[in-house]
């Protein structure tokens, strides 16, 4: 992953035996529990935190994400979900996790949050565009990739 101008800090995270499925590797709604993990992360970082929610009545809410499932993780395992913003408008944030485990890329994901406010879209403060314009890095070469399964034709 290409670092920004600014960087983000990773968030790590164990792996429980709760999590891990009866194929004996974490389930997949653990990945994109410690991703969401690392999205509260992020929104910190960017100074839409816990503070900022109570006092605003705002957040960033995940409107759409895609993952990517790349090797297996065992119990036990520490993972770390490197992150990098890499886009933004007035009000959208696009985020791109990778979670590691032992130098080994085990699962990405791609998430595109809206800013809300009073349960509308609404543009983000000032200083947290200033937050995210330091971070932007160029998106990452897996970065909006599709589900595909060949021609429709093979389809069956």
């Amino acid at each position: 992953m290409s670092a920004g101008p600014a960087a983000l800090s990773p968030w790590w995270e164990l792996v429980r035996d709760e999590w891990i499925d009866y194929n004996g590797h974490l389930s997949e709604a653990y990945y994109v529990l410690v991703f969401g993990h690392a999205t509260d992360s992020v929104m910190e970082q960017v100074g839409l935190g816990p503070d900022y929610r109570a006092a605003q009545g705002a957040s960033l809410y995940t409107v759409e994400a895609h993952v990517r499932y790349l090797d297996e993780v065992l119990s036990g395992a520490e993972l770390e979900v490197r992150s990098a913003v890499i886009g933004a408008t007035d009000k959208l944030l696009r985020i791109w996790h990778e979670m590691w485990c032992a130098d080994t890329l085990r699962a990405s994901e791609e998430i595109l949050g809206v800013h809300v406010a009073q349960g509308r879209s609404a543009p983000f403060p000032a200083d947290v565009v200033e937050r995210i314009d330091a971070l932007v890095t160029e998106p990452v070469p897996d970065a909006g990739r599709a589900i595909a399964v060949g021609p429709a034709s093979s389809a069956r």
